[in-house]
């Protein structure tokens, strides 16, 4: 498959909360490359709905804040959904989603890495994008919690992926039902990957560059980092039952 076939077989998922002063730009430098991009608003009391559909994004609104686990969710479910009632044939021809973040962590303009390694695989894969190779840029205390939480998610995933706490990814359609039992909020991003692995998906890092805006960041320390946790403790017993049974 060619890269031209790939893009034009892709479209955008932007989850997005409170974010009106970045999401415009984000959108329309993400149309630039795709001819598809929808913006979940994920319960925002500001204008970031408004800025979406100003810069040219089909928007699905959230009547309340349910996570970015859940808006990704919501988006996989429009482009991807069978019996979309909306759209027609051009859901059939949606084979892949990039997923980025709507406060400017992540250049649009790099859709073009993903989009170039999808056309180059031959197997099932996850693209994620990976900006430890550009560090200087990443604040010290990200870059230990990401080396942290890469190397552990790493082990119950049992492949090397550098970087697995970045939202840059892209997925094929097969994936996308599996990913909706997966966690709801900022565990989603981890959960999924596990999920992938264990569906026999080779998780595929893309280099991407590291960007860190004025935006504050969403991530809550202390119940995020429970809920990584507890994530990890779960699917090692899973890991661990599994060896188990195989035995017996």
């Amino acid at each position: 498959m060619t890269e031209t076939d790939v893009r034009s077989q892709t479209a955008a998922v932007i989850p997005a909360y409170q974010d009106e002063k970045h999401i415009g730009d984000i959108v329309s430098r993400t149309r630039e490359q795709l001819d598809h991009v929808l913006v979940i608003d994920d319960g925002s009391t500001d204008q970031t709905a408004q800025r979406a559909r100003e810069a040219g994004a089909e928007v699905i609104v959230h009547d309340q804040n349910r996570g970015k686990g859940e808006a990704i969710k919501t988006g996989l479910a429009h482009w991807f959904a069978a019996a979309n009632p909306s759209g027609g044939g051009l859901y059939r021809q949606i084979a892949w989603a990039i997923l980025l973040d709507s406060d400017g962590q992540h250049l649009p303009e790099e859709i073009d890495r993903f989009i170039a390694a999808a056309a180059s695989v031959r197997e099932p894969s996850f693209f994620i994008g990976n900006r430890m190779n550009d560090t200087a840029r990443m604040p010290l205390i990200r870059r230990i919690v990401n080396r942290y939480m890469s190397s552990e998610v790493s082990r119950v995933c049992e492949q090397k992926i550098p970087d697995t706490q970045c939202g840059f990814r892209m997925l094929d359609r097969q994936l996308a039902p599996e990913l909706h039992a997966s966690g709801h909020r900022f565990d989603y991003d981890t959960e999924v990957l596990i999920i992938a692995s264990r569906k026999g998906y080779r998780i595929e890092s893309v280099p991407i560059t590291t960007v860190y805006t004025d935006q504050v960041s969403k991530i809550h320390p202390v119940r995020d980092t429970i809920r990584f946790f507890k994530l990890m403790w779960r699917y090692r017993n899973i890991s661990r039952s599994s060896s188990v049974d195989s035995e017996l």
